[in-house]
């Protein structure tokens, strides 16, 4: 072998070196024992936005103006790997110039020598930094998640709890609860199956239909449109079905007896709907000597759910109750 066989043997070794380094999918920097890099990726150059002539050669911490000059790397690979042959996904977080805060998760291999004294190090980093972003989200999901369960059964709870049970026969009870209990499920389900905004009329329309039918006289009046947040319609949608169904034992108790539901857009600081509520016809109303459940409901969702205020007047001629809430996103 002549020293012109030679030369075309390591070149072919070195350019099957480099072939087998771009080949794998994640950066890539293979350092030196002074962590100088001899070979970098085709995936490393393309990740961070650099080029090979200010990469080959360099010092790690010298790349890219220094914006590998990264104190948890430093750590990693001073203090880390000297007493471990190799270190998977050590977490670096950082600021780099070129591509913004980034997460990395960074392993380091020493080179494999059959003498077993390599100095040499295979470094991989992964951009990590939409998988955590993705993990953080989801975690943010499953919270919320938690709270709107915990917050459900415990309605449904105090829905048991408080709907009355003295002087009604078992069947009675059991249709008052699942009157509401069935109001909430429906709510969920306009809530959570609407994709963004709802128009106000048709959320009562929808709601209050069980009781427009046959005698019962429940009328929506047209009004302006109203698109209402995909917050807001489930607490909308349970503040009406609960005056509906007292409505039922007021002013729906008669044949005579009517409600009538209005609203209109106040443009203030902030533009709000004021939706009001207003039966007629009915027995007379007496004022009650305590509030009852029903009552606690419509003034904590519209407070809590809502952002809004309420106001509930048992006037002679039936109760009339008024309710301004924010338009757009409620919080």
């Amino acid at each position: 072998m002549n020293l012109e066989d030679l030369y075309r043997l390591l070149r072919n070794g070195h350019i099957e070196a480099q072939g087998i380094i771009d080949t794998v999918p994640d950066p890539l920097l293979v350092l030196d024992r002074n962590l100088c890099v001899r070979s970098a990726s085709r995936a490393f150059f393309a990740t961070f936005n650099v080029d090979r002539d200010e990469t080959i050669g360099q010092h790690l911490y010298e790349l890219g103006n220094g914006q590998w000059d990264i104190p948890e790397l430093r750590r990693l690979l001073e203090e880390v790997i000297p007493r471990s042959t190799a270190v998977v996904d050590y977490e670096v977080e950082h600021d780099l110039p070129s591509i913004g805060r980034r997460t990395m998760l960074v392993s380091a291999h020493r080179l494999f020598h059959p003498d077993n004294n390599s100095r040499t190090l295979l470094l991989s980093i992964v951009d990590a930094t939409e998988r955590r972003q993705l993990e953080a989200e989801k975690d943010v999901l499953l919270g919320e998640l938690r709270h709107r369960m915990k917050n459900l059964l415990g309605l449904v709870q105090a829905i048991a709890r408080q709907t009355k049970a003295s002087d009604r026969t078992g069947e009675e009870y059991r249709d008052a609860f699942l009157g509401r209990f069935n109001a909430l499920v429906q709510a969920h389900n306009a809530a959570y199956s609407q994709e963004g905004e709802a128009d106000l009329h048709e959320v009562l329309q929808r709601t209050l239909k069980p009781y427009s039918e046959g005698s019962l006289g429940v009328l929506v009046e047209p009004g302006q449109s109203v698109s209402l947040a995909s917050k807001q319609i489930m607490p909308l949608s349970l503040i009406v079905h609960e005056l509906a169904t007292n409505a039922i034992y007021g002013a729906l108790s008669t044949p005579s007896g009517q409600v009538r539901v209005r609203w209109e857009v106040e443009e203030a600081s902030a533009p709000s709907v004021r939706l009001v509520w207003e039966e007629s016809g009915g027995p007379s109303v007496t004022p009650p000597s305590s509030f009852g459940f029903g009552t606690q409901l419509i003034e904590f969702a519209v407070s809590r759910e809502l952002a809004g205020r309420v106001e509930l007047n048992d006037a002679p001629c039936g109760l009339v109750v008024e309710i301004v809430a924010p338009l757009g996103s409620v919080s």
